[in-house]
């Protein structure tokens, strides 16, 4: 059966003028047609005697809602009384409290996440109001999925801060209080084909934005925010806004991505590198407020002599930043994404670009870390998957694998891993040839303990050449001054492997045009090679 396009109604500050609010619907519907939903950002309740008692009608039955009605929780405390059941509930007939945050998803695949209340600005929270907590489970229960794409409709009381940037004209609003940063980042995060808001007393239909970077990602859908103005306002601002909508996972993908004439820049992607900028210089100076925390506490004082107290909680080690722009950062633009094969958590698989064997690859850190020895232990752990992984893989293929780093003169952690036919070479073979070769260069190559952690060996901002055969054997040489950057490129038994791979490999590109420079991603998808082969447990 073919889907349909929704018919939505949506509203903003009722303030507890319910008759008002649904005659006006009924008259809507009689000169349009029937609406599917309707659905209400801002204060759906009043505060005064005559909103309580025309709210008592409806719950008695004596009056009813002519349409279904989904609405958001309260934005004060003389509201909350209204919301007996924070996770959601009917609170009449056909009027539905959403809850506290959350997605619904209707039975058309609709989907709308919703954050009711406004941003806490102390601790504890007040019970109207939603917290860092808030915002990062309802971020992560949504963006988890490996095929999320994007949400149908946002709806947040709140107005996201920053949303005018980029925009048509904003009158009559205080951009310096208005809106919330998490909410920014919410919308950021989630991408809404429409995001719905109030508060304001005003309305403000934003033009469309888009929601990837022109010539560095796939054309996306573009994003449309309004703000609706409180009903039946003296200056008869625009309340009620009424659209169609095709649920988001029924439409043809090429006609999702179409980008209207007037659309602009996400106004807030900008706002998000500098946020994320300013955090990171907080942390490498040891005054790290992290993503929302509203509970900071302020710092011990040193005792006496200016040396710290033994309780105090040692500052945070200084976080290595790229000195000039990063090949390696995931979000760098300067990524050559076409080379990714797989993206986890915290670390990526991509094709050496210049590579030395066939299916040679690198496993690389999503964020920026200059060597093994300063990784997190959750990176660690990751990593030590993609080698697991990795090692299934060649075997499979008749192939063992050689990895190798080199923390000198390199910004970004790269761990090559090279694979090499098993019947041309042993690991003892690789071994003896790292070994020579260090020999002839004048170099010490130690053998470490094969269970050993590098990070109780080397200091973190040590310089050093670390090898790891498949076989478990570890072998480290410690740079002092001088270090040749071709070392474990330049070896016997890999150049000699290498030409004759590459004599294959151009005799099948002859064969096969069509083909050109991608034989080595072509190789990893025809063996099935994916994410999820990856990253999982092995």
């Amino acid at each position: 059966m073919t889907a349909r396009p929704l018919r939505i109604l949506a509203c903003g500050d009722v303030e507890g003028k319910l008759d008002a609010l649904y005659s006006r619907v009924r008259s809507i519907q009689k000169k349009s047609g029937d609406f599917d939903l309707l659905l209400c950002v801002g204060n759906f309740f009043g505060t005064s005697a005559e909103a309580e008692s025309e709210w008592g009608e409806y719950i008695s039955g004596a009056k009813k809602a002519s349409m279904q009605t989904y609405i958001l929780g309260a934005n004060n405390q003389e509201t909350t009384k209204y919301f007996p059941d924070k996770d959601g509930c009917e609170l009449a007939e056909n009027i539905t409290y959403l809850g506290r945050k959350g997605v619904f998803t209707g039975a058309s695949g609709l989907q709308i996440a919703y954050l009711s209340g406004t941003e806490a600005q102390r601790e504890p929270a007040p019970a109207y109001c939603y917290t860092s907590k808030d915002v990062i489970a309802l971020k992560s229960s949504v963006t988890a999925n490996s095929k999320f794409k994007g949400m149908d409709i946002l709806l947040t009381s709140q107005w996201p801060k920053g949303v005018w940037q980029y925009g048509n004209n904003l009158e009559g609003i205080d951009t310096k209080s208005c809106g919330s940063i998490s909410a920014s980042h919410l919308a950021f995060a989630l991408k809404p084909r429409y995001h719905f808001a109030a508060l304001e007393g005003a309305h403000y239909e934003r033009l469309p934005y888009r929601n990837h970077v022109i010539l560095q990602e796939s054309a996306q859908h573009v994003s449309r925010f309004i703000a609706l103005a409180n009903l039946n306002n003296s200056n008869k601002k625009k309340y009620l806004y009424a659209f169609n909508i095709m649920p988001l996972r029924a439409m043809d993908p090429v006609e999702l991505a179409k980008q209207p004439l007037d659309v602009t820049e996400s106004p807030y992607r900008k706002m998000m590198r500098e946020f994320q900028k300013t955090k990171t210089d907080e942390t490498a100076t040891g005054e790290s407020q992290f993503f929302f925390d509203l509970s900071t506490k302020g710092k011990k004082r040193p005792s006496e002599g200016g040396r710290p107290s033994p309780h105090q909680s040692k500052q945070p080690r200084t976080i290595s930043q790229p000195t000039s722009p990063c090949w390696f950062c995931l979000a760098s633009p300067e990524v050559e994404k076409h080379l990714v094969i797989s993206i986890g958590t915290h670390c990526y698989i991509a094709l050496a670009k210049g590579s030395l064997t066939p299916d040679h690859v690198l496993i690389l850190p999503i964020g920026h870390h200059q060597s093994v020895v300063e990784l997190p232990s959750e990176v660690i752990e990751e990593v030590e998957k993609c080698k697991l992984a990795l090692k299934k893989f060649y075997k499979s293929i008749g192939k063992r694998f050689v990895m190798f780093e080199r923390n000198y003169r390199s910004q970004h952690l790269q761990l090559q891993v090279v694979p090499v036919p098993i019947q041309r070479c042993t690991t003892e073979d690789i071994k003896e040839a790292f070994i020579v070769q260090a020999e002839e260069q004048q170099m010490e190559l130690l053998e470490i303990p094969e269970h050993s952690d590098l990070k109780q060996i080397i200091p973190p901002g040590s310089a050093y050449f670390y090898v790891e055969l498949d076989s478990g054997e570890k072998l480290l040489h410690r740079i002092k001054k001088q270090f040749p950057l071709q070392f474990g490129r330049k070896l016997e038994h890999l150049e000699e492997i290498h030409a004759d791979v590459g004599i294959m490999c151009k005799l099948y590109t002859d064969s096969h045009p069509s083909m050109g420079t991608n034989s080595g991603r072509w190789c990893w998808e025809t063996a099935g090679i994916t994410t999820e082969t990856l990253c999982r447990p092995a």
